[in-house]
């Protein structure tokens, strides 16, 4: 079975002029998503704060954290976004996932756009 992967354009809030382009692995059991810190530095995004995150090892890490906005299907949202180190894996994470008002479809395994959600 494949990976899904999703083409993001991943820009400085404060200064929209300063993106990058990147294709990253969508994954439904990260919650958000993690880009290498050095990408991010390039475009200016600096950290906000530091959160823990525990690894699928059990494994207690902790993380610089701030904001980006970030383009995929041709939507747009502002969203957490984790400042990965050097062995960490990026990853289109379910939060940014659902701003975007995308899904993974499960037969196709293809990322897709959301009909209608849900008004409960």
């Amino acid at each position: 079975m494949g990976h899904t992967t999703a083409r993001v354009k991943i820009f400085n809030p404060q200064d929209t002029s300063k993106h990058i382009d990147l294709e990253l692995l969508v994954d439904t059991d990260s919650t958000y998503t993690w880009i290498k810190k050095d990408k991010l530095r390039h475009i200016n995004i600096k950290p906000k704060s530091k959160w823990k995150f525990k690894t699928i090892e059990g494994k207690i890490i902790e993380r610089h954290i701030s904001e980006a906005i970030i383009q995929c299907m041709g939507e747009k949202v502002t969203t957490i976004i984790v400042f990965g180190e050097e062995d960490d894996i990026e990853v289109l994470g379910v939060y940014t996932l659902e701003g975007l008002r995308l899904e993974v479809d499960p037969t196709t395994k293809q990322l897709k756009k959301i009909e209608a959600l849900l008004a409960v």
